[in-house]
């Protein structure tokens, strides 16, 4: 007598139930075993990758990919391993209430993490080779980019949307279309509300200023500027802090959406401090070359730069018969990610400057690593 014979009439099984039983054992090991196959698969598959680009891509093609893919490799390995296991739970289909569980907690973060590979793998590309692309067309445009990478952000989470709607057998197109029916009756009941809501929402994709800073507004031409320190944005108002007076402003959002406000914190400036080593003393032809290089280089490649705050300076280092160049220059950004962009450009012009110095017989080093300083911006 089998085990399933003998475990039959001990729990007093009936046919039907010992079939359904097996079928869904059988399942469960295919679900089992495939989904520990996947995390195999996962685990290897960088290597796999590196194989390949070592193996079979030509040595230009290699640099963006050790640049661009290899950082990404954890973001990598989890969203193949999700996307093997959302396709391993087609096994217990006939199980829909199992099934439609296991749907939901496999594709939630399968969307969330492809979305964010996709977001990384756009940002390590914009940041790279957006830049130097960009700036063979206009050395004016390189805040074209953090627009541009603003907007692929919002289509890649437009399309997570979709994708895992998709996924759940939601219909999208009845929910859009109850929620604008809906929308409208709202607007014409609380059209105060929905402005100031607006607003609330203009001020945090724009960002022209946020807690922690201190602005500069006017609210009635009649009266004197106002000038504080934003203490938060709620939902409805921004509270901000007023210098000297020490009192609290609360402002609707709605009104600070659509007003001209100067924001003080974000003037600032960062400065820019690298050397160039000499393997000789230079001539005073030389020296009037690298002038003439250094100024070309940066003027070419670098936009938004306080050119009155550029110095060059050259000089012999003790007891040596070689000739230092310290160049420091001022960038100017109105938030983090444009000064992200900038120091990418002062890597262009640094490989731009290599090149014509190299094309002089010129012999240098730079000397590790470029400094960067913040600076306040004199107002």
């Amino acid at each position: 007598m089998d085990i399933l014979e003998t475990l039959q009439q001990t729990l007093g099984l009936d046919l039907d139930i010992r079939g359904e039983l097996l079928e869904f054992a059988t399942r469960l090991g295919w679900f089992v075993g495939l989904t520990l196959l996947a995390w195999l698969i996962a685990g290897i598959l960088p290597f796999c990758l590196q194989w390949s680009v070592n193996r079979f891509l030509p040595k230009f093609l290699r640099e963006p990919y050790e640049r661009i893919v290899k950082p990404l490799r954890l973001l990598i390995v989890r969203s193949g391993f999700l996307a093997i296991t959302a396709y391993n739970i087609n096994f217990f289909e006939p199980y829909s209430g199992l099934y439609e569980f296991l749907r939901l907690i496999v594709y939630l973060p399968l969307t969330v993490i492809v979305a964010v590979l996709l977001s990384r793998l756009v940002r390590q590309t914009v940041r790279l080779y957006g830049v130097k692309i960009l700036q063979n067309f206009n050395r004016n445009m390189d805040d074209f980019l953090l627009i541009g990478e603003s907007i692929a952000n919002v289509m890649i989470g437009f399309f997570a949307v979709i994708f895992f709607a998709q996924s759940q057998n939601i219909n999208l197109l009845s929910l859009l279309t109850g929620v604008s029916i809906g929308g409208v009756a709202v607007a014409f009941a609380a059209k105060e509300i929905l402005s100031q809501v607006v607003g609330t929402v203009l001020l945090y994709l724009d960002r022209p200023f946020v807690p922690g800073e201190y602005i500069r507004a006017n609210f009635n031409f009649m009266d004197e500027d106002i000038y504080g320190r934003v203490e938060a944005i709620g939902i409805r108002s921004t509270k901000i802090r007023l210098v000297a007076k020490n009192t609290l402003l609360i402002a609707p959002n709605s009104l600070m959406a659509r007003m001209d406000v100067e924001n003080v914190s974000r003037g600032k400036k960062v400065m820019v401090l690298f050397y160039l080593d000499f393997l000789h003393t230079l001539n005073e032809r030389e020296k009037a070359l690298v002038y003439q290089v250094i100024e070309d280089s940066l003027n070419k490649e670098l936009s938004d730069v306080d050119s009155s705050s550029t110095q060059v300076a050259l000089f012999q280092k003790e007891d040596q018969q070689t000739t230092r160049v310290r160049i420091s220059l001022f960038v100017k950004g109105s938030s983090e990610k444009s000064i992200v962009i900038r120091k990418r450009l002062i890597e262009l012009a640094n490989e731009s400057l290599k090149k014509r110095l190299q094309a002089e017989n010129l012999q240098f080093e730079f000397t590790e690593p470029t400094i960067y300083i913040d600076e306040p911006m004199t107002l």
